[in-house]
């Protein structure tokens, strides 16, 4: 599988991979990608089943992780540096360990090593599969049929980015819906096994208003990225490289 990738500036600098989250793409590492292109080289990849890379079947995070290793050979990047956010993030703990030779530095966004298992997030994949995209008039009709059962609006346009318009100006859904809905469960999970580990340089930026991590998960963190350190955006939610990104910025430029 050849992975759809943006590079965002910084040729000739070290190398910064970015790993989008769940039914996210690169293009949401647009403007913060090109922040970061001051010290680095940044790629924004699109995972496997989400934006403009190839649809399959398998959806785990081993498939992920070679998706991932496979476009580093094809780039002719030995060693980068890694950032994965919230499902991205499990790939990237998922890849530093078990291949810490091609990692330099790993950075994990708001995403813990555990296991998230949340019913809501099944109502929403229900209401996503349940609109008749055949007779949709417009962005803002699916909108309104998603409301009811996906009642956060900054989640409702979320979902409905990964909507597009059709050549023959209907709608169909970039990401691959129906092998995500399939694979949800294993996609909870955490992606590590009990003894993985990456010893290198790591660092944890988490939203101090997300519930994706919390305190307690620290020691897990610290159990399998034992020079962890573990930095808190007070006023961000679970997209801090795009609720407060100024702040993340700072915090990936600034560290060693």
């Amino acid at each position: 599988m050849i992975l759809f990738h943006r590079d965002l500036g910084g040729a000739g600098k070290p190398p910064l991979v970015i790993l989008h989250g769940f039914l996210g793409s690169s293009r949401n590492w647009q403007t913060a990608g090109r922040d970061l292109a001051e010290k680095f080289q940044v790629f924004a990849l699109d995972l496997r089943n989400h934006g403009s890379s190839p649809h399959a079947d398998e959806m785990t995070y081993a498939a992920m992780m070679s998706d991932v290793l496979a476009w580093l050979d094809g780039q002719g990047l030995a060693r980068v540096v890694l950032m994965g956010h919230s499902m991205g993030g499990k790939v990237a703990m998922l890849l530093a360990c078990r291949h810490p030779e091609r990692v330099e530095r790993l950075i994990v966004v708001d995403i813990a090593p555990k296991d998230y298992h949340w019913p809501e997030r099944r109502t929403e994949f229900d209401a996503l599969n349940g609109l008749d995209l055949t007779h949709l008039a417009s962005r803002a009709e699916a909108e309104r049929l998603l409301e009811p059962s996906v009642t956060d609006w900054a989640m409702r346009k979320f979902h409905l980015t990964n909507l597009e318009r059709t050549e023959e100006g209907g709608w169909r859904w970039q990401i691959n819906l129906p092998v995500l809905t399939a694979n949800l469960g294993a996609l909870e999970n955490d992606s590590l096994a009990p003894a993985d580990r990456f010893a290198g340089p790591t660092q944890f930026i988490i939203g101090g208003k997300s519930r994706y991590v919390k305190a307690e998960d620290a020691g897990s963190i610290l159990r399998h990225f034992p020079a962890a350190k573990i930095e808190t955006i007070a006023d961000s939610g679970h997209n801090p490289h795009m609720e407060t990104r100024e702040q993340f910025v700072r915090a990936v430029l600034g560290a060693p």
